[in-house]
């Protein structure tokens, strides 16, 4: 299917970068949802599959909600107010969306479904009002284990396309800047042409302007969210994304760099941490004790250069943008 979005001088005039955590959430609930999950984000998948069983039946209503084809609930992806929104800000949007919009979303995966929803989705079509809680507490169930770990990685990669593309514009003009979105989007000089889209997107259903969301999980696809009075989403496959799970080249010689500043330990451990784990798995792979693994992990933390977040009864360990910022070959996080 091809369509089209026609632009008027608003329009360009309110066309806008964001990045969106809850865009990830969606895109890679559908990446993990494929059998084999795309080749890019095995790495990923094979970190965050032994955690997310701790997710349990929140999993399980999340997989029904997004399935690995199909409509993606529009309600899941509420147009970002800001440049970057948090995930508690978009859940607090989530939550606040209006009962009729929930069972729209809904009747199309039922029908798309054969005619009927999961069981496990009954509840939210039937008080959507009373389970969005329950919702948004699912899709942070699932958020802290499978993305909090690894979003300061994933957002240093969203930001640097934003930055590559903001540039383009300011250099080559935003036509030259539309037209490289990717290899199915198409500026022609008065409308944006969308190749292979199994919906339309026009005027007539979408607000003003558009939005332009850099998305490492939606690769190798372009998505579109249409719903008025917001204006058309453009979810595109962020540059870089085909390097985002490969480790950071040169460890070693890092390791030897800051061993100085930090301590060898804490410098190795720092390096390790290029895959989020547990204290046990980081002991395993580095050969220190838990006890040491943990005391380490304290004082770094302390510093600002790791996390921690949740996963069921263990605790995920991750660096973050400021520890990312030590191994990049330029010292700098992002392009």
């Amino acid at each position: 299917m091809r369509t089209e979005l026609n632009f008027s001088t608003q329009d360009l005039a309110l066309t806008r970068f964001a990045v969106s955590p809850m865009q990830e959430v969606v895109t890679s609930l559908r990446a993990l949802a494929h059998s084999p999950v795309p080749a890019l984000h095995r790495p990923w998948a094979g970190q965050v599959r032994e955690r997310l069983a701790a997710a349990g039946p929140a999993l399980e209503r999340l997989t029904a909600l997004v399935p690995p084809t199909g409509h993606l609930p529009d309600f899941l992806n509420p147009a970002p107010a800001g440049f970057a929104p948090t995930l508690t800000e978009e859940l607090a949007a989530i939550t606040a969306t209006g009962a009729d919009q929930v069972r729209a979303d809904l009747d199309i995966l039922a029908a798309e479904a054969g005619g009927r929803l999961p069981a496990v989705l009954d509840p939210l079509y039937r008080d959507p009002a009373a389970q969005l809680p329950r919702l948004a507490a699912d899709l942070r169930a699932y958020w802290e284990p499978a993305l909090a770990p690894y979003w300061a990685r994933i957002r240093a990669l969203l930001a640097a396309d934003v930055l590559h593309r903001s540039r383009q514009a300011a250099e080559h003009g935003t036509a030259r800047m539309l037209d490289g979105l990717h290899d199915t989007v198409r500026w022609d000089g008065s409308a944006l042409r969308l190749e292979q889209r199994h919906c339309a997107v026009t005027r007539l259903t979408a607000g003003a302007g558009l939005l332009l969301l850099p998305s490492a999980f939606a690769w190798p696809k372009v998505l579109t969210r249409v719903l008025s009075p917001d204006p058309p989403q453009l979810i595109y496959p962020a540059r870089g994304t085909a390097t985002l799970w490969e480790r950071r080249p040169g460890a070693t010689d890092r390791i030897d760099a800051l061993g100085g500043v930090l301590g060898r330990s804490r410098a190795r451990l720092l390096a390790e941490l290029d895959s989020p784990g547990s204290t046990t798995e980081l002991a395993h792979r580095t050969g220190l004790s838990p006890a040491g693994v943990s005391q380490h992990l304290t004082a770094l933390r302390t510093a600002g250069l790791t996390s921690a977040h949740r996963a069921g009864h263990a605790v995920v360990h991750a660096r973050t943008a400021v520890g990312d910022s030590l191994f990049d070959q330029d010292g700098q996080p992002f392009e």
